[in-house]
């Protein structure tokens, strides 16, 4: 297996544990729940199947009746897979519990604080200069910034090579799929309550802009009523945006800062940085510690040559 593959394995192995951890530290439940997926596949997906077999992931391909009779789809294209383990987590519960866990370990947070500038002493960084006017000194520091990672990379004169790609969901509610829907870009998320995730728009050209449009709303509507036809009759609860952190070519970069020896970067992580979250910690806390990495971090060495517009190894 890749490094990639090792990365999103861990994630997938132990994201039922640590789940269940934040459970009985903060009481939050993160909504991490197994109800399958059914994932349908163009021509240029063909290495996916091979790659679900090297992971030991249990999969089962579905004829257009089969597939039709799990679900009240509509105009869908592809071969269709059903993939009974997969799972899927509730972003905003996951991030609180997250919080409430690293508080309860004792973790000092400074939320809504921007970090400004580095101060250096000689070719070591020895801290962070906050926009509150304090600062925060350490012998090791960690950016993970997401696509904010760029101007406080250029400080350390590293070429920023991490980038905001927008993404748009929306949030429905009413009749829905039984199981997460996947069609390459595009998915649908049934939450269990009533609620579907519909995502996502991919825009690189909006820069930093967050905000939803009218046109980025209308796409996901249009793909979920032409994927599941019952959801004509659903509301929509609310809309949102994100800025995922792009690479180019789309894997993160985990490891140094080139020529600055105490600061370490992990960023670039695009559309898998939840399920890449896991395996992502583990490799930093070994590096920070001194340990040897737990995967091979050379594929995401930040001084890598990446090939731009290869395609990405993390499916959402």
């Amino acid at each position: 297996r890749s490094p990639a593959d090792k990365l999103r394995g861990i994630g997938a192995e132990r994201f039922p544990e640590l789940s269940a951890e934040l459970r009985e530290l903060t009481g939050i439940d993160n909504g991490y729940r197994r109800g399958g997926a059914i994932e349908f596949l163009s021509a240029d997906d063909a290495d996916v199947v091979e790659v679900w077999r090297t992971e030991g992931i249990a999969f089962e391909r579905l004829s257009p009746a089969d597939a039709r009779r799990l679900e009240p789809l509509g105009a869908v294209e592809g071969d269709a897979y059903l993939l009974p383990g997969c799972a899927q987590v509730r972003n905003p519960r996951h991030l609180r519990a997250l919080v409430a866990g690293c508080t309860a370990a004792g973790v000092r947070l400074r939320p809504h604080t921007a970090a400004e500038a580095w101060e250096s002493e000689g070719p070591r960084v020895s801290g962070v200069r906050l926009a509150d006017g304090g600062a925060v000194r350490a012998g090791r520091f960690l950016l993970a910034a997401g696509a904010w990672s760029g101007p406080l990379l250029r400080q350390l004169g590293a070429a920023p090579q991490v980038f905001p790609v927008r993404g748009q969901i929306a949030l429905l509610r009413g009749p829905s799929a039984s199981r997460v829907l996947m069609l390459g870009k595009r998915y649908l998320v049934p939450r269990g309550d009533g609620l579907t995730l519909v995502g996502s728009t991919e825009e690189p050209e909006a820069g930093f802009e967050k905000g939803n449009t009218a046109a980025g709303v209308d796409e996901l509507l249009r793909f979920a009523r032409a994927t599941v036809p019952p959801l004509d009759d659903a509301t929509l609860e609310t809309a949102w945006s994100g800025l995922r952190p792009g690479s180019p070519d789309g894997l993160p970069f985990i490891g140094p800062v080139p020529g600055v020896g105490n600061v370490f970067v992990a960023a670039g992580h695009f559309r898998a940085g939840v399920q890449l979250s896991i395996g992502t910690a583990l490799a930093v806390a070994d590096l920070l510690t001194g340990r040897p990495p737990c995967v091979d971090l050379r594929a995401f060495a930040f001084d890598r040559k990446p090939q731009a517009g290869a395609k990405s190894a993390f499916r959402s």
